[in-house]
């Protein structure tokens, strides 16, 4: 598709609406990164900016595929979806970019959009590459905001806009089974390797669910937090983003994701207590949606296809080396 991504002049009245009539747009950049949603920089002539989210058929870079229909992490995108959990991230009191705006009627713009404070452009992750020690702060307090999210419970497993009884009917783990077999299927039609190996990998998934022992406690989650999703300012506060994926489940599907994505660091978070199955098997599913998922995406228009294409390889070789 031709995708029109916006302009100054796109901006202008979203800015002055919101932010005051004499206040002018001076820059706007798109930040590199997203997938789902188109994310700005707005200068405005204070000296000052504010980042702008924008949910749009040209900013989603995903095609879509076959979903589990009580799966809570599908298509998790949207205005809603970012100011009701970022309701629930300050109220559980998790550092968010401050909100100044959401706009889902389409008054400015052909779109739903968030307007927030910019927190800045250092990410946890530059700083923990960089300068570790300077990194020590503010990822300990990640891991207290983390502990607070894990420790906040909720009455069953799903969104937080869903309305009661529309998810949390059968078990997490039958919903995470069903999910990773797709996007196993998903694989298998897109590289030969997992597609050779699909039966084996089907039936390790079966085994590792088979240990999960039964369980109905759930926290807020995340949902894919990395150090690339959180932001720390010149005051060292760390300042959690991409959060439309927050949900009640099971800590140990955010935990399997951070001891992937914090690597060395992890230790440094102070995990609450986990459940080693639960974890070892919700890991391994998390490895089958990173080679499905990049796959699919790494076929079509996204400017760094060979990016995801290198992370498919890398969770098709972590997925094939337990069998």
């Amino acid at each position: 598709m031709t995708r029109a991504f916006l302009r100054r002049d796109d901006v202008r009245d979203l800015v002055r609406d919101r932010l005051g009539p004499d206040r002018r747009v001076t820059a706007l950049d798109r930040l590199t990164g997203g997938t789902r949603k188109g994310v700005y920089r707005i200068g405005l002539d204070d000296g000052g900016s504010v980042v702008l989210y924008v949910w749009s058929a040209a900013e989603n870079y995903w095609p879509e595929s076959a979903t589990v229909p009580d799966d809570p992490f599908t298509e998790a995108s949207g205005a809603e979806l970012f100011a009701t959990n970022h309701a629930a991230l300050t109220a559980a009191g998790v550092r968010v970019p401050h909100l100044i705006a959401v706009d889902r009627a389409g008054r400015h713009l052909d779109a739903d959009v968030a307007l927030v404070e910019d927190a800045g452009g250092v990410t946890l992750e530059a700083l923990l590459a960089r300068d570790p020690v300077r990194a020590a702060a503010p990822l300990a307090r990640l891991g207290d905001a983390l502990r607070r999210m894990h420790t906040t419970a909720g009455p069953r497993y799903g969104r937080l806009t869903d309305a009661p009884g529309a998810s949390g009917a059968r078990a997490a783990e039958d919903v995470v089974l069903d999910r990773a077999l797709a996007h196993l299927d998903g694989a298998a039609a897109r590289d030969p390797r997992p597609a050779a190996a699909r039966d084996r990998i089907a039936a390790h998934l079966r085994e590792l669910r088979e240990r999960v022992t039964p369980r109905r406690t759930y926290a807020l989650v995340h949902g894919e937090l990395g150090p690339d999703h959180v932001l720390v300012t010149p005051a060292g506060e760390p300042v959690m983003i991409d959060f439309e994926g927050l949900t009640w489940f099971d800590v140990e599907w955010e935990h399997a994701w951070l001891r992937l994505r914090f690597g060395d660091a992890y230790p440094a978070l102070r995990p609450v207590a986990l459940d080693v199955d639960r974890l070892e098997f919700y890991r391994y599913a998390q490895v089958l949606s990173l080679i499905e998922g990049p796959l699919r995406i790494a076929g079509t228009d996204f400017p760094d296809r060979r990016w995801m294409r290198e992370l498919a390889d890398r969770n098709i070789a972590a997925a094939l080396s337990v069998l």
